[in-house]
């Protein structure tokens, strides 16, 4: 890239970079102007997610450097009125990475569509259909899109859908390149093959079709969880639950989200449904389709000051900071709120308490200070959801690979998900699952710590678990909850983040969780949405 005697910023001596307009973990995509064409055009800078990947990594950055040059051959013959069509593409050789030259298109795309409101079903089956023939178009030439999701839809001034991102997308029967850490998808949208490592082929597309359609009518994601891990661990494990908005497009999206890829519809079968739900306008339909009963709802991370959320693509979680101290049970405190859970001689108890002024005060919202919250009820806290169910679990894990450093955990009745330190880093992670029956299990997942610091978790107090689950369903306005589980606050060097853990409650479509520290001191709590 060559800089002008204004400063200005030309690829290749020839495309001059005006303004960005987007990026993401693959790179980030200016607006330009063509100088030897005299017309607008995006350029897509092509770099990965980790700045440093070329000095600790040289193969990977090779490959990437490869697979996307490889690629974006092989999408620029696919000529649709729905595929991006890419002009050119600048390679500075080895060591370099390249600047991709697409069309402009001026509508935005479907996630910024999503962001001012859902789409109805007869509207998002329209978008649907264009998805799919672009999709097909692309299936045709040997190509699978591979991250099919409203970012990479973008629209055109008249509503037109256009098919993007050709850094992800890969050639049939083509050897797998990816940047160490990376994964190729993005975790919401991933199909479950595809999450285990298979190609997935055509049917894998489909399925992120049909979930994109999904958020888009109903406004949030039904498996997205807390963190990437637990998310591709909700794809693996639990059925989509039925969409409430879907009206006249729920019997595609019953028939396309299933786990097994053979069951689901082909393309054609697939633009038939779409065009019945585009016909039938958005008139109420009744949802006795036979998607699997909703067990899990979207549970919200735990908020960090980095933290930025779609309002229309993911249901809000209403924050309710207290200002907080960090006391031993009995102490006296100046203001503010602290909640603490201790056990005491007849099993785990929690109590809350809060003074102001100096003065000590029970407000009505809170238990007095000298009467215990009721004792943990054992039907709470079962299966691997349990203090003994998580040592058992760790353990296991530490005996088969070694390990006893985490940057991540997941627990859920069913089973218990980590991401285990590869020795001697304090970044490079393996996941692993442990399943009561089956033991522990190598995940699919394998990277590298973004802004977070592996922790040990040998001195948490899982005994106090009982106790922040009884708290929980107290003081989260779940009142069905249809899901519980505990998720590892991982340290943050980023947002300044402590170490801690986190239980949260779900029903269709709120969810809350109850933050603590390693040893059971409650420092926050978020009830679900009234």
């Amino acid at each position: 890239m060559n800089d002008g005697d204004t400063d200005r910023r030309v690829v290749d001596g020839r495309f001059e970079l005006e303004s960005r307009v987007g990026g993401g973990g693959m790179g980030t995509v200016w607006r330009a102007r063509d100088l030897l064409l005299h017309r607008s055009v995006a350029v897509k800078e092509v770099r990965p997610a980790d700045p440093d990947l070329a000095e600790y990594d040289p193969d990977s950055a090779r490959m990437l450097r490869e697979r996307v040059l490889r690629e974006g051959r092989a999408l620029a013959r696919v000529q649709h009125p729905n595929v991006v069509t890419i002009h050119h593409i600048v390679d500075g050789g080895e060591g370099t990475y390249p600047w991709i030259v697409m069309e402009l298109v001026e509508g935005g795309s479907l996630a910024d569509r999503l962001a001012r409101a859902p789409m109805t079903p007869a509207e998002a089956a329209r978008l649907g259909r264009g998805v799919l023939d672009a999709l097909r178009a692309a299936h045709a030439a040997g190509v699978q899109h591979r991250d099919v999701k409203p970012a990479n839809v973008l629209l055109r001034t008249d509503g037109r859908p256009v098919l993007t991102d050709c850094g992800i997308a890969a050639i049939r029967d083509s050897t797998a390149l990816t940047a160490t850490g990376s994964i190729i998808g993005t975790a919401d949208y991933m199909a479950p093959e595809r999450v285990t490592g298979g190609d997935g082929g055509p049917a894998a597309d489909l399925w992120s079709l049909a979930m994109m359609l999904y958020v888009a009518v109903e406004g949030h994601h039904p498996l997205r969880r807390g963190t990437t891990l637990a998310t591709l661990a909700a794809v693996l494990h639990e059925d989509v639950p039925p969409p409430r908005q879907g009206g006249a497009l729920a019997p595609l999206l019953a028939a396309v989200l299933v786990r097994d890829p053979g069951a689901r519809p082909d393309a054609e079968t697939t633009d038939r449904m779409l065009a019945a739900a585009e016909q039938a306008g958005d008139e109420p339909t009744a949802t006795s389709y036979p998607l699997a009963p909703a067990r899990n709802a979207v549970p919200a991370p735990i908020p960090t000051p980095s933290d930025t959320v779609v309002p229309s693509l993911d249901r809000q979680v209403r924050v309710r900071r207290a200002a907080l101290a960090s006391v031993a049970a009995g102490a006296v405190l100046v203001g503010g709120i602290t909640w603490v859970a201790w056990p005491d001689g007849n099993g785990n108890k929690a109590s809350a308490s809060t003074t102001t002024g100096g003065q000590h005060s029970t407000p009505a919202s809170t238990p007095r200070a000298d009467t215990p919250l009721p004792s943990p009820a054992t039907r709470l806290a079962t299966g691997m959801l349990t203090p003994d169910g998580i040592r058992m679990a760790l353990k296991a894990i530490e005996d088969k690979t070694g390990r006893d450093t985490f940057g991540d955990l997941a627990v859920y009745p069913e089973y218990v998900s980590v991401k285990a330190m590869v020795p001697g880093s304090r970044t490079r992670y393996d996941s692993y699952t442990y399943h009561p029956g089956r033991g522990v299990e190598k995940g699919p997942l394998n990277g590298t710590l973004m802004g977070t610091e592996p922790v040990s978790l040998k001195n948490y107090r899982w005994d106090l678990l009982p106790a922040l689950l009884t708290l929980a369903e107290q003081k989260l306005n779940v009142d069905k909850p249809m899901s519980r589980y505990l998720l590892l606050q991982a340290p943050s060097r980023l947002s300044n983040t402590p170490a801690g853990m986190a239980v949260y409650l779900s029903d269709d479509y709120a969810t809350g969780y109850v933050l603590a520290t390693p040893q059971g001191k409650v420092t926050n709590v978020v009830p679900a949405d009234g």
